[in-house]
C-alpha cells in the first residue's frame, strides 16, 4: 500500500475534515451544475481530485446522517457498525482517534451523531459540540469542549410552544441565540487556525448542520436565487414514483405538500441552493484563514456530504430511497499529495476517505477499518477503485450497481417491485428496464451480485436485513406458485414515465 507522507511524523501535512449535512451529489458549480454558486468549492475542485461517483451504501435507519457519519468515522461498512451508528465502540479506532495517536491535534466542531464516548477518544480539542441530528439552526443547543468526556449538562427546551406544554432536556451548556449554525461552526473553525501555535501538525474535524431542513439562512443567502428560475428536476414528479410504506409517515417527505407543486419545489431547491451558498461563503473564509497563516500548502482539506436528498426528485423529498439523488455525495479531496483538476468516476464509498487519509499522511491503517485507499486511483485513474456497490435502506429496499446498471429490488407486506436503471443513459433513474426484452441477463447477473452482497455485508442477520429478506424470499417462492409478475411497461406507467 502506497504511503505518500513521512512514517517518522516529521512534514507530516495538516488535514480539514469538512462534512455537510444532506448535500447530494451535483451541488457544486465546478462540477456540472450552473444553477448554483460556490466559488470557493469550485477553487477546491481546481486545487485536488473530486470523485464524481462518490456513494454511501444507505441507511438503516430514516436519519441516514447518523450510519454515514459513524462510517466516515470508523471506516466501517453500514453493517459493520454497532447498531445503527449511535456510537462508536472501543474496539473501532475512529478517524480522530487514529490521528490522535499519531501525534495530530485533533478539533472536533459541530455535529456529532454518534455518541460523547466516541468524541471524547477522537478529539484533544473541541467548540461547539452538537450531540443530536437537526435542529432550529438559529438556536442551536452545544457543548463546550470538555477532554474528560463529562457532556451531562442538559438544558430544557420547547420545540412548539403553540402545541406543547412540555420541555424535555437536551444534551448542552449553551445556546448561541441568533446565532446561525453555519456561522457558529465556521467561525470555530477559523479561530483554531487562526490562533494555532503547536508544534504538532492539526487535524480538524467541521462538521456542519446545513443544508438540512429548516432551510433557514441569512437574508442575502436567503434571496440569492429566484424560484422562477430554478429548473425542476427532469425526474420530477407530483407524487412518489413508488411509496414503499415511509411517503406520507416520514416527517422529511412531508415537508412539502402532496401532490408537489411546481412552485413549490422550486421555493425549497432555491432555499436549499442558497443554505450550500452560505456554506461556501463561510468555508471561503476558513480556506483565508490557512492562507494567512501558511498552512495552505501543507494542508489536506477533504469536502463531502454525508448523504444526498430528494428536494422534489422522483416526487420524493428526503433521503430514504437509494436513488442516486439520495446516494451519491460530492466528495473532493485536495491538498499535498493530490493530483490537482482531475475527476475521478471511480466507484466509491464515503468510508474509503478514512484509509486514505492514513496514507496521505503516511499513517498505518488501524485493523478496524473496512475501506479500501483511493490513492492507487487517485494517482492512476485507470487502476479503478470499487467494481460494485451495495445499497439498502431500512428493512425495505435494497439494491446494487456495477457502474452502468442499477438494480433496486423494494419488499414490504404490500410491495414487490424491481426496479433496473442505465446509469449511463439515464442518470436520473426515469426509465425502469427491469422485464424488458432483452435486459434479463442484466437482471439476473445483479441479483446474483444482490445475493453475494446479502451474505458478504452481514446484512442477512442485521436488525432491518432479516425484516427485508423474510420478505423477499417469500415473494421467491410465491413466484414458484404464481409466475405472474408485472412487465417493465406496466411499472414503468406506475411511475407515471410515458411510454413510446
Amino acid at each position: 500500500m502506497s504511503r505518500i507522507g513521512n512514517r517518522n511524523g516529521a512534514g507530516r501535512p495538516n488535514v480539514l475534515v469538512i462534512v455537510t449535512d444532506d448535500q447530494r451529489a451535483g451541488c457544486i458549480h465546478a462540477l456540472g451544475n450552473g444553477d448554483i454558486k460556490t466559488p470557493n468549492l469550485d477553487a477546491l475542485v481546481g486545487r485536488g481530485t473530486s470523485f464524481t461517483r462518490a456513494h454511501i451504501p444507505g441507511g438503516s435507519v430514516s436519519a441516514v446522517c447518523m450510519p454515514s457519519r459513524a462510517m466516515i468515522n470508523s471506516g466501517r461498512f453500514l453493517y459493520s457498525l454497532e447498531g445503527e451508528g449511535q456510537n462508536i465502540p472501543p474496539e473501532h479506532t475512529t478517524l480522530g482517534e487514529c490521528f490522535r495517536a499519531a501525534g495530530y491535534r485533533t478539533c472536533g466542531i459541530g455535529k456529532w451523531h454518534n455518541g460523547p464516548a466516541s468524541y471524547t477518544r477522537s478529539f484533544t480539542d473541541g467548540a461547539d459540540i452538537f450531540f443530536g441530528g437537526m435542529w432550529d439552526h438559529w438556536n442551536v443547543p452545544v457543548c463546550d469542549f470538555r477532554p474528560d468526556g463529562g457532556y451531562e449538562n442538559y438544558i430544557r427546551f420547547t420545540d412548539n410552544f403553540t402545541a406543547a406544554n412540555s420541555a424535555p432536556p437536551v444534551r448542552a451548556d449553551r445556546i448561541h441565540a441568533g446565532v446561525h449554525s453555519t456561522d457558529l461552526f465556521s467561525a470555530d473553525a477559523t479561530d483554531f487556525i487562526k490562533n494555532y501555535d503547536g508544534d504538532s501538525p492539526f487535524f480538524i474535524y467541521l462538521a456542519y448542520m446545513a443544508p438540512h431542513d429548516p432551510r433557514t439562512m441569512p437574508e442575502e443567502f436567503r434571496t440569492m436565487y429566484d424560484p422562477e428560475k430554478i429548473p425542476l428536476p427532469d425526474n420530477f414528479l407530483e407524487m412518489p414514483a413508488v411509496n414503499c410504506g415511509w411517503c406520507g409517515s416520514g416527517r422529511d417527505d412531508n415537508l412539502a405538500e402532496y401532490p408537489r407543486r411546481p412552485e413549490s419545489i422550486k421555493r425549497h431547491i432555491a432555499d436549499y441552493y442558497g443554505m450550500i451558498s452560505h456554506l461556501d461563503f463561510r468555508i471561503g473564509q476558513i480556506f483565508d484563514a490557512l492562507k494567512e497563516r501558511g498552512f495552505w500548502d501543507n494542508t489536506i482539506v477533504v469536502f463531502m456530504g454525508d448523504n444526498g436528498l430528494a428536494v422534489g426528485n422522483h416526487g420524493l423529498m428526503g433521503k430514504q430511497s437509494i436513488y442516486e439523488h439520495s446516494v451519491a455525495v460530492p466528495l473532493v479531496i485536495a491538498g499535498p499529495g493530490v493530483p490537482e483538476g482531475r475527476r475521478n468516476d471511480s466507484l466509491c464509498y464515503l468510508l474509503d476517505v478514512y484509509p486514505t487519509l492514513c496514507d496521505l499522511c503516511g499513517l498505518d491503517i488501524p485493523e478496524s477499518v473496512e475501506g479500501i485507499s483511493l490513492v492507487p486511483t487517485m494517482l492512476n485513474p485507470e487502476v479503478g477503485h470499487r467494481e460494485t456497490l451495495y445499497f439498502a435502506f431500512q428493512g425495505r429496499i435494497r439494491g446494487v450497481t456495477d457502474g452502468r446498471w442499477k438494480l433496486i429490488e423494494y419488499r414490504t407486506e404490500d410491495l414487490k417491485l424491481t426496479q433496473l436503471f442505465d446509469l449511463k443513459t439515464d442518470p436520473s433513474e426515469k426509465i425502469n428496464w427491469f422485464d424488458f426484452p432483452g435486459r434479463e441477463q442484466i437482471t439476473a447477473e445483479l441479483r446474483e451480485l444482490l445475493m453475494e452482497y446479502r451474505k458478504s455485508t452481514g446484512d442477512e442477520n442485521s436488525k432491518y436485513g432479516k425484516i427485508f429478506w423474510e420478505q423477499y424470499d417469500r415473494y421467491a417462492a410465491a413466484e414458484v406458485k404464481n409466475p405472474y409478475k408485472p412487465s417493465g411497461r406496466d411499472i414503468m406507467r406506475r411511475m407515471a414515465i410515458n411510454v413510446k
